[in-house]
């Protein structure tokens, strides 16, 4: 064989390997619709008010860009930021952010994971999925507690959860 031929196989061999096709250039993903986001986001922050608690609602795209923010006319200055953070973690981490609060104790592998910039590991972050992915995340903060931002969270999820269910 001649050594410019040669050159030129070894040069193209990585590209000789599977064949490729437009599909595999492109990823499909499910996402929220902004009327399930709120539809969602609606019912957390209506639990809370029945529960007797002034709270912030986020709710989050799979990627944590924010879609919905709602916030209690009495809940604290911080529950916004706070509630778009957790929501944020849930997403970013693919973990509930409760779940985190565990993980993540001083002393543990993954305890740097609280240094991060944006991350909130508290409770009240919930992964929202759909026929077993990710669609995006909600965050609750204002109520007494993580457990009780969760019970928020958890009670938006189940309102539209006929609707995710695909």
């Amino acid at each position: 064989m001649h050594i410019g031929k040669l050159v030129l196989l070894v040069a193209l061999a990585p590209f000789l390997g599977a064949p490729s096709s437009a599909q595999d250039a492109l990823v499909g993903y499910k996402s929220l619709s902004p009327e399930i986001a709120l539809e969602l986001a609606r019912s957390a922050l209506g639990e809370c008010r029945k529960r007797g608690y002034q709270a912030a609602v986020a709710v989050v795209d799979r990627f944590g860009v924010t879609q919905v923010m709602l916030r209690d006319r009495f809940a604290g200055a911080h529950t916004p930021t706070t509630a778009a953070g957790k929501a944020w973690t849930a997403a970013s981490f693919r973990t509930n952010t409760t779940d985190l609060v565990a993980t993540t104790q001083p002393g543990l592998p993954q305890a740097a994971l609280r240094n991060l910039p944006g991350a909130v590991i508290l409770g009240g972050g919930l992964m929202i999925e759909a026929g077993g992915s990710l669609v995006g995340a909600v965050g609750v903060s204002g109520a007494p507690g993580g457990d009780a931002d969760d019970a928020c969270a958890k009670a938006g999820i189940e309102a539209v959860r006929d609707k995710l269910d695909f």
